[in-house]
C-alpha cells in the first residue's frame, strides 16, 4: 500500500496530571516521515523525524523513533522540536489486555480506512517526564495503550477512554467506509471488577443516540451512555491518505459522565 500510517497512543495519568504520547510512522505519495506528538491539559506539541529513524522489532512490541523508545516495559524520551523539548522515562507494570482482537471479524476485511487495536486497558506507570520545563511525575500512575493503522482516520468519529475505581473503559463510534457504503461502527470495552464487557457492531451494538456531546450505545440487555460535561480540546495531526494533513481536536483529560446498565439495572455510574 503506497498510502499508509501506523501509530500508538500511550496515556499516562496521575492524580493530578495526564500526558499522552503518540509515536507514528506515515507515508503518502507526496512524502514520508515519522513523528511524536504529545498532548496534556495545557496543550499539544509535535516533533517530526526522517522516515528512516523509525524501527520496530519484528514480532515484539518494541519501537524506536530516533533515540526515543516505546514498548511493553515503558517509554523513554529525549527529543527536541521547534517549540518542544522532552526528556525522561517511565516504566510500565503488567498489561491488562482484552480477551480478543477489538476488531473482531472486521480485522479480515480488506481496504478498511483504519484498524484499531487495544494493547492494555490498564497498567501501572512509574517515572517522570519533563515537557518544556514542566515535570510530569507518576508515582502510582495508571496507563492505557492503543493503536491505529491504515491509510486515513474516519471522516467522523467520537472516542473516549477513562479509568475509574476497579475499572477502565474505551468507546469509539466512527463513520466506517467500505467501498461506497457507510455505517456507524461501534467498538467498546468495559473492564469492571475483573469482568470484561464488549459492545461492538459485529455483536449487534448500535449507537442509538449521537448528539450534543452524548452517545448512547445499546446491545442486547446492555446500555452504555457517555456524556461530555466539560471539554478542554487541543489540536492534533491525523492521517489522510497516509499523510499527516488533517487537524483533529482531542482532550488529554476532561469531565464526562458514564453510565452502564444491564437488564435495566445500573452496573456503575
Amino acid at each position: 500500500m503506497s498510502d499508509y500510517f501506523c501509530g500508538w497512543y500511550f496515556k499516562c495519568q496521575s492524580d493530578q496530571q495526564t500526558l499522552a504520547v503518540i509515536p507514528a510512522i506515515h507515508k503518502s505519495k507526496k512524502e514520508k516521515s515519522c513523528s511524536i506528538q504529545l498532548i496534556t491539559n495545557e496543550g499539544t506539541w509535535r516533533i517530526f523525524l526522517p522516515y528512516t529513524h523509525f524501527q520496530q522489532q519484528t514480532g515484539k512490541f518494541n519501537i524506536l523513533v530516533g533515540e526515543n523508545y516505546f514498548g511493553e516495559k515503558g517509554l523513554s524520551l529525549c527529543c527536541n522540536g521547534k517549540d518542544c523539548s522532552v526528556t525522561g522515562s517511565v516504566k510500565f507494570g503488567k498489561f491488562l489486555p482484552i480477551r480478543y482482537d477489538i476488531m473482531g471479524p472486521f480485522r479480515y476485511l480488506p481496504f478498511m480506512e483504519c484498524r484499531h487495536s487495544v494493547l492494555s486497558m490498564r497498567h501501572s506507570v512509574i517515572g517522570e517526564l519533563r515537557v518544556n520545563g514542566v515535570n510530569y511525575r507518576f508515582q502510582n500512575g495508571i496507563g492505557y495503550i492503543e493503536g491505529d493503522r491504515g491509510y486515513s482516520f474516519p471522516k467522523e468519529y467520537a472516542w473516549t477512554q477513562c479509568f475509574f475505581e476497579n475499572g477502565s473503559i474505551m468507546l469509539s463510534v466512527a463513520d466506517i467506509l467500505l467501498g461506497s457504503f457507510h455505517f456507524n461502527g461501534v467498538i467498546c470495552i468495559i473492564q469492571w471488577q475483573r469482568k470484561e464487557y464488549r459492545l461492538a457492531t459485529y455483536l449487534g451494538a448500535k449507537a442509538v443516540k449521537i448528539e450534543k456531546g452524548e452517545i448512547v450505545v445499546c446491545q442486547g440487555d446492555m446500555m452504555l451512555s457517555v456524556k461530555l460535561i466539560e471539554k478542554s480540546v487541543h489540536p492534533l495531526l491525523a492521517p489522510i491518505n497516509g499523510g499527516m494533513y488533517r487537524t483533529i481536536h482531542e482532550s488529554a483529560a476532561c469531565r464526562a459522565a458514564y453510565c452502564f446498565k444491564q437488564k435495566g439495572q445500573t452496573v456503575f455510574s
